[in-house]
């Protein structure tokens, strides 16, 4: 508004605008425009209406009408220099203008108002609309939310099935692929894994074997057959494998030390970690070593016997070993009669000589160390126990002939090719001496191999067929 009193000021004060009536038009309406660019279409047309409606005059002098009458149609003539007269209603155009710029602007903020109203009563409608619906447009948007947000999450957990199956199978699948182009180190790892696994199984199962037998007032008594071998077994195992897992374990030394144990696994590695080829012939190999002190340990029998001439069983006694050297072997019964040769003198633990007792250790597949005859009196025991067990649990026919044949292994039988009831009639003659001896007997329990396996044919076949073959 003030821009519009302003320009009328500087029209009405100067007199060198000619043709201000014709430019006028023009001139507020760019002013308008300049000033309110950004006015609705209704201010435009309101304006336009109240310019057009404006009253300007803009007259020569007066002329008679007869002269303009009869003034014929001829090219006008130059106008001359004086300015014309201008006749205006200066409070009409100010007013006309203010009121066209107000309204322009009242009708800019009732229609931002009208939209606001207009989406505030869509808005309503709506909210009502679905208010009298019962809430059931709510429900079954709702119900489209929760089927999207399903199916999305069903696309997820599809896709990382898929992704995790596929890892897992290509992982599954690689022991194959493996397997197929390097079968034998594939064997080998197969084989370790394998063995690994059993020796950590054996060893849980050894702890709380012992926990048991140091708990129970019993003491070993209380054990089993199995639980008995596995206590007697498991720490020379420990021992025997322990430098293989604690070298393969070690960085940069793993990578040499692994073939190497795996090149001599009879040293190095236990049974856990034995093929079935190798846990045949490496028992065999066992057996022999085993076998070939027998005839040593017969020798210092011999050797001894004179020094018992004035023992009341010295007859007896020197029958038994006639019958060794001629190739039978005596009964039960005979070795009962005897055990008291055994509970002193040159048989006891104590009073044998270094030499017997050597070949004793090795009789029984046992260790060399400083404490030779302690682990003697250990192992004896042990087995003892076992012989009593198995009486507990139902006598030698009730055992399986996997655990025939180790009973056998275990005693000083070679068990291989050998028949079902030839172990049992073998084993319970050994049970039967077994459990009617005492603590201070125990020499005669280190000499049950000699006394009853000495002239076993399969363990001769073990000792000299390959020999002859050779």
């Amino acid at each position: 508004m003030a821009l519009a009193l302003r320009v009328a000021y500087l029209t009405h004060g100067v007199g060198r605008w000619s043709r201000w009536p014709q430019e006028h038009p023009r001139l507020l309406q760019s002013l308008v425009c300049s000033s309110s660019s950004s006015f609705s279409s209704s201010w435009k047309a309101k304006s336009s209406v109240i310019i057009q409606k404006s009253h300007y005059t803009t007259q020569h002098p007066r002329q008679p009408k007869q002269q303009q009458q009869s003034q014929p149609t001829q090219p006008t003539e130059p106008v001359p220099t004086t300015p014309p007269q201008i006749k205006r209603n200066v409070a009409s155009e100010i007013t006309s203008v203010g009121k066209a710029i107000y309204e322009a602007r009242w009708d800019a903020k009732q229609g931002s108002r009208q939209q606001k109203q207009l989406t505030g009563v869509s808005d309503g409608k709506m909210s009502t609309g679905s208010k009298s619906s019962g809430g059931q447009d709510q429900e079954v948007g709702q119900k489209d939310l929760d089927t999207l947000k399903s199916k999305r999450e069903q696309m997820r957990d599809n896709m990382q099935d898929y992704i995790f199956t596929r890892y897992f199978n290509y992982v599954k699948n690689y022991d194959k692929v493996l397997e197929k182009n390097f079968p034998k180190a594939m064997q080998l790892y197969r084989v370790f894994f394998d063995g690994v696994k059993d020796f950590f199984a054996d060893m849980k199962r050894f702890l709380k074997v012992a926990r048991i037998a140091n708990e129970s007032p019993r003491g070993i008594r209380a054990l089993n057959r199995q639980e008995l071998e596995l206590y007697m077994q498991m720490p020379r195992d420990m021992m025997k494998v322990a430098p293989a897992l604690i070298g393969c374990s070690l960085p940069m030394v793993g990578y040499a030390f692994f073939p190497l144990v795996f090149w001599y696994p009879r040293i190095f590695l236990t049974p856990h970690f034995w093929t079935e080829q190798q846990r045949s012939e490496f028992k065999n190999f066992y057996m022999k070593r085993r076998l070939q002190c027998n005839k040593p340990v017969f020798r210092c029998l011999q050797a001894k016997l004179k020094s018992l001439k004035g023992h009341h069983k010295h007859a007896e006694f020197e029958s038994i070993l006639g019958q060794l050297g001629s190739g039978t072997h005596p009964s039960a019964e005979a070795l009962i009669s005897v055990k008291d040769i055994f509970a002193e003198g040159p048989y006891s633990l104590l009073g044998m000589s270094r030499k017997h007792v050597k070949c004793l250790v090795k009789l029984h597949g046992l260790q060399s160390s400083l404490f030779k005859r302690h682990r003697l009196h250990e192992h004896a025991f042990l087995v003892h126990y076992m012989d009593l067990a198995i009486t507990r649990e139902g006598g030698v026919h009730n055992l399986s002939t996997e655990a025939l044949s180790h009973s056998c292994y275990l005693r000083g039988l070679n068990p291989n090719n050998l028949g079902r009831e030839e172990m049992i009639e073998w084993l319970r003659t050994w049970v039967k001496v077994s459990t009617s001896i005492q603590g201070e007997h125990i020499t005669l329990f280190l000499h049950l191999p000699i006394l009853l396996g000495y002239n076993h044919p399969h363990n001769w076949k073990t000792i000299y067929c390959k020999k002859a073959e050779t």
